[in-house]
């Protein structure tokens, strides 16, 4: 046994199911979990000091690797400073300027703690200036854990019913519609079966908690033309997306402009946040300025504000970073793909800029019911295959791949070793 196991042992006395985050827990793939103590560059490490290439990034943050120095000794300056002030800073107003600077549409930005937090204040927003209540949202997609959007969710709650989880009234959920991610016309049909109700269709431009789906040609421009024609807000989830596609995030990447802009992850740098933005007009009508009420007590933390301020101005001084972490992730999705067919797997590799993922199905994966069609079982003995070989992946095969600019070809050619080693077993 070793110092990972011993430690999981422990904490599933003291922690339910042993972790903080269900999408932290190795169950999926029959396994306990790998307990870090550091991380740098393409690199974890776990308690019994075995070092691992990582694709997780933090679940999205670590665009540019792990420890940058660049961030780390923002957040040191800023930690010598205090680390809580309630009070307003002047680095929340130059991260919310260079956001307004970089993204297509928005004019506005306000600060919260998790990308949940976001998207949950963003619905609420959308409600209160349209004043409806309905919202659209797509079975397979993930918006965080707030109880209106844990219907026919992704990620971690994929497993889920109707509601995704216990505990949230049906009569919350009950405004809730549910569409299929590429498919206009069943967008088209509840629209149509609610006039004038829905207050907004809220999507993932790249619907990355079902696996890496990628939007099919003209799906985001005709969701636009509907919330157009219907007056529902169109709100684009870059939780995920937002400055890893490009600095622009998804509107810049489609050239879709969305009404509304979720974002967390990358923009704090690896510390706890989450923004929403949107039109001046539109976010004007949130509090103190309008009557949509949203408070936090340590949003727009001083800390994390440094760390975000620090990675998107890296990004921003250094936009060849895009191109670079694109042409590793299709080097490595093209590399895969050969890879299982010469050892005759069926495996769809789906990849879009910096994100990919494999699914364990001979068919194509544009839609949550191709996503679902996967082999889990499949993938379990991939992981543990390619844990053994030293590659940290999500131990869920309803999630992506991250590679960061700090993978090197060295680090990628080591992955496709591994998947070299592991896909004949399989």
């Amino acid at each position: 046994m070793g110092r990972s196991e011993e430690l999981y042992e422990q904490a599933v006395k003291v922690l339910p199911g042993g972790v903080n985050s269900p999408v932290r827990a190795y169950r999926a793939v029959g396994m306990a979990p790998r307990f870090i103590t550091k991380a740098d560059g393409p690199f974890l490490w776990d308690e019994d000091g075995k070092q691992y290439i990582d694709y997780v990034c933090s679940w999205g943050p670590m665009i540019l690797g792990h420890n940058h120095p660049v961030i780390r000794e923002a957040v040191e300056r800023a930690v010598k400073d205090g680390l809580s002030f309630g009070a307003p800073t002047r680095r929340e107003v130059e991260i919310a300027q260079l956001m307004v600077d970089l993204v297509p549409g928005i004019e506005m930005v306000r600060m919260v703690n998790s990308g949940t937090e976001a998207v949950m204040s963003a619905v609420r927003l959308a409600r209160g200036a349209t004043g409806r209540n309905k919202i659209i949202k797509f079975e397979g997609c993930y918006h965080g854990h707030s109880d209106c959007l844990l219907v026919n969710a992704g990620s971690s709650a994929l497993a889920g019913g109707h509601p995704s989880s216990a505990g949230v009234p049906e009569d919350i959920v009950k405004h809730t519609l549910t569409a299929q991610f590429n498919d206009l016309s069943s967008v088209e049909a509840l629209l149509e079966a609610w006039p004038g109700q829905v207050a907004c269709i809220i999507v993932e431009p790249v619907a990355a908690n079902m696996g890496v789906v990628n939007p099919a040609p003209g799906f985001l421009e005709g969701l636009r033309k509907l919330c157009d024609k219907s007056g529902a807000l169109l709100i684009f989830d870059e939780v995920i997306t937002g400055f890893r596609l490009a600095l622009g995030g998804a509107q810049e990447y489609f050239g879709v402009k969305a009404d509304l802009v979720t974002f967390g992850k990358i923009i704090g740098g690896g510390m706890p946040v989450g923004a929403y933005c949107g039109s001046k007009a539109l976010m004007e009508q949130v509090a103190p300025c309008g009557p949509v009420y949203q408070a936090g007590t340590l949003s727009g933390n001083p800390v994390a504000m440094a760390a975000g301020l620090a990675q998107l101005t890296y990004l921003r001084d250094h936009p060849e970073v895009y191109t670079d972490i694109a042409a590793k992730a299709q080097w490595l999705a093209e590399g895969m793909r050969a890879a299982a067919a010469e050892a005759g797997v069926p495996v769809a590799v789906n990849q879009i800029g910096s994100l990919l993922s494999p699914f364990f199905t001979p068919t194509e994966v544009s839609a949550f019911v191709d996503a679902k069609g996967s082999d889990v079982g499949r993938y379990a003995k991939y992981f543990q295959g390619m844990l053994h070989h030293g590659i940290a992946l999500a131990p869920a095969q309803f999630e992506a791949m991250f590679v960061s600019a700090a993978h090197t070809q060295a680090e990628l050619e080591a992955t496709l070793a591994a998947v070299k080693a592991v896909f004949p077993q399989l």
